[in-house]
């Protein structure tokens, strides 16, 4: 839980919390950044207070290295104060934050609801582990209104996953009415909140697990693998904090205080990144080589009003589309021959990449054709004018 001695409250501003979450406070003698705390075993006084101790395995108590140390816990109570839950689990991987909860709510016999545009190693645990323990997975069109998603749901439904934008083809889901539907028949809400963070408040429209790969935006620097798993509900809290502990995840807590250290500067980083983006998303919706740039903030957007009504910003990870006069190989030629965009995976460093989509992602519901081949942006913190310059000379090659 968030330290009552922490002076932030809800009404001041992001960057003040940020800022102030998960260190010791302002009036205090000592180093402004909390430790790094490593340790594997946890001494007690006497056989009695270890026996007492296990009765706290739920709260921020060390009883054991993997439970996690204060590195953890502040940098913990951060993640929730970002996200507005109450608690937060931090694991090793993205990826790691996505099997947590799915393993938390699902045994077999079960089914899960996923879209179509989901993060491509979601749908591999859906089709490895989850298929191979009996749980069956139905993707469904993200675009799906309430009526829509209720007649999705099964008896034995147990977890209509989410994830908005979708992370390729960035479609924006209607996350309240999603969340209303599954309630009503006692369904569970997860969602991969990566794209929004800060910028979608997950509990105010109904989510009940929010997932964070916090390698992105939170980490910066392109050099630490974390992930979060944050909750508002004690009961739910229990079921993920379990389910964390039994597969024995854990995060190193170097990469946290990397981490931790890290996030102070998001706020300064989202805005700047996020005026980037647009800026890039702008000019290249204007090029002619380009059909449909797929950015959520862009009034062109299919899901633009919904974008506006629940989101208060953007990151700046985006798709193009490009004429479907050109082949995707020509695509490629053209991200082969960008100089200040690196070619690799993962978002939300300081550094821009490109990486081509068409070909690499998968659908089975009848989603993500947009009628050209596609790429996919992330816009750091270099100067827009000189991305928008690489980007040029880059759509150079292209025929005609």
């Amino acid at each position: 839980m968030p330290d009552d001695s922490i002076p932030t409250t809800k009404k001041q501003g992001f960057a003040t919390r940020l800022s102030h979450a998960g260190r010791a406070g302002t009036h205090v003698h000592g180093f402004v950044n909390p430790p790094v705390h490593r340790g594997s075993t946890v001494l007690f006084p006497n056989c009695e207070a270890r026996r007492e101790g296990a009765k706290h395995r739920f709260e921020q108590f060390m009883t054991y290295g993997t439970q996690g140390g204060p590195t953890h816990y502040a940098f913990e109570d951060v993640i929730a104060e970002i996200e507005g839950g109450t608690r937060c689990l931090v694991v090793g991987t993205g990826l790691a934050a996505v099997a947590v909860p799915l393993l938390a709510y699902l045994k077999a016999g079960d089914h899960c609801l996923m879209p179509d545009s989901a993060y491509g190693p979601a749908r591999n645990i859906c089709e490895g582990l989850l298929k191979d323990w009996g749980i069956e997975t139905t993707y469904y069109d993200p675009t799906v209104d309430e009526a829509a998603a209720a007649a999705l749901i099964r008896p034995n439904t147990k977890v209509f996953y989410t994830e908005s934008p979708g992370s390729h083809t960035f479609e924006v889901q209607d996350i309240s009415a999603i969340a209303r539907a599954a309630h009503a028949r006692g369904v569970k809400v997860l969602m991969d909140n990566t794209w929004g963070i800060h910028h979608f408040m997950p509990f105010q429209h109904g989510v009940d697990v929010s997932i964070q790969a916090l390698t992105k935006y939170v980490g910066g620097h392109s050099d630490v693998l974390l992930g979060s798993v944050t909750v508002n509900d004690e009961a739910d809290w229990q079921r993920v904090r379990a389910t964390g502990s039994l597969l024995g995840q854990y995060a190193s807590p170097d990469d946290v205080w990397l981490a931790l250290r890290g996030v102070r500067t998001m706020a300064v980083r989202l805005k700047r990144q996020e005026a980037s983006g647009l800026e890039v998303a702008r000019w290249l919706e204007a090029r002619p080589e380009v059909k449909q740039v797929m950015h959520p903030a862009l009034p062109s957007h299919p899901q633009h009003a919904l974008w506006k009504r629940d989101f208060t910003g953007a990151c700046s990870l985006f798709g193009v589309v490009f004429q479907p006069r050109y082949s995707m190989e020509y695509v490629m030629r053209v991200i082969d021959s960008l100089s200040l965009f690196g070619i690799g995976a993962s978002w939300g460093g300081f550094e821009s990449l490109a990486i081509p989509t068409t070909g690499f992602i998968t659908r089975s519901a009848g989603t993500g054709d947009f009628g050209g081949p596609m790429a996919r942006l992330h816009i750091g913190l270099e100067e827009p004018a000189d991305l928008i310059a690489d980007l040029d000379q880059a759509l150079a090659t292209l025929p005609g």
